[in-house]
C-alpha cells in the first residue's frame, strides 16, 4: 500500500510558476513508476509527466519546456515544477504511484490538488 499526499496548488497569474509535491508513504526507491496527471472540467484526466526507476522521463507535449518532475528520496517526494503556466493548465493535478511486486501491479492515486491560471 502507498498514500500519496499532493500539494503546493493554488492560484496564479499567467507566466508565473507553482510547483507541486507529491509525498509517499514508503521509500520511492521502491516504488517503480510515479507521475503527475490532471483533470480539468469536463474533461478526462491526462497524462503530465512521468518518473520512472529508472531515472527516464517523459512529458506531454503540451507542457514540454515549462513543465520539469523531479525527485527527493530522502524526503519520499516526488515534484512538479510548473513555469510559464498558462490559463489552460488549469486543473486538479493528481499524483499516481505504480508498484509491481512480481507478476502483480497496483496503481495509488493523491487526492488532488487545485491548480488555477488566471490571466
Amino acid at each position: 500500500q502507498v498514500q500519496l499526499v499532493e500539494s503546493g496548488g493554488g492560484l496564479v497569474q499567467a507566466g508565473g510558476s507553482l510547483r507541486l509535491s507529491c509525498a509517499a508513504s514508503r521509500s520511492i526507491f521502491s516504488i517503480n513508476s510515479m507521475g503527475w496527471y490532471r483533470q480539468a472540467p469536463g474533461k478526462q484526466r491526462e497524462l503530465v509527466a512521468t518518473f520512472t526507476s529508472g531515472s527516464m522521463t517523459n512529458y506531454a507535449d503540451s507542457v514540454k519546456g515549462r513543465f520539469t518532475i523531479s525527485r527527493d528520496n530522502d524526503k519520499n517526494t516526488v515534484y512538479l515544477q510548473m513555469n510559464s503556466l498558462k490559463p489552460e493548465d488549469t486543473a486538479v493535478y493528481y499524483c499516481k504511484a505504480v508498484l509491481v511486486r512480481g507478476p502483480s501491479e497496483a496503481q495509488f492515486w493523491g487526492q488532488g490538488t487545485q491548480v488555477t491560471v488566471s490571466s
